[in-house]
């Protein structure tokens, strides 16, 4: 027998797994998922509260863990208080420290993304999220003001 559950079920679920792997995976490190996204979004530069809240926009109206933060500020917060960011104004740097951590956190998310994937060819892959992208412009997302990766 063939499941037949539509579309939204298993990208539901897919995220909530995803988000139990991080919380395990990253707990251990202080770092929550969001704050991971943060640090992402970082590597390309400086940018303002705004700019970092915006980005992560489609993430905060997701339901989260009960202890996580609900607004990437406090995510911010915690991050600045680790010394992982800096904070001059309104604006928003990777530290040195933050790098360094970020490159340890790459590889233990990369080890994620391995295992989530297993069984599936690259062409597979690649038909999936041109097939979510497609999906997400008809839902009227603009691709001239993507979201940042994360």
């Amino acid at each position: 027998m063939t499941d037949s559950r539509p579309l939204g079920y298993w990208l539901k679920l897919v995220d909530s797994l995803i988000s139990e792997q991080f919380a395990d995976s990253l707990e251990e490190h202080g770092v929550t998922r969001r704050q991971w996204q943060l640090l992402n979004v970082l590597t390309k530069g400086s940018a303002t509260g705004g700019e970092l809240t915006a980005a992560l926009a489609p993430f905060f109206g997701q339901a989260q863990a009960q202890d996580e933060p609900t607004s990437p500020s406090e995510h911010l917060a915690e991050l600045v208080e680790s010394g992982w960011v800096a904070e001059e104004g309104h604006t928003f740097t990777l530290t040195e420290r933050g790098m360094v951590s970020l490159e340890r956190l790459t590889e233990i998310v990369d080890a994620m993304r391995e295992e989530s994937s297993a069984g599936i060819t690259p062409v597979e892959y690649s038909t999936t999220v041109a097939s979510l992208r497609k999906m997400a412009v008809n839902l009227g997302w603009d691709p001239q003001n993507p979201p940042a990766d994360a």
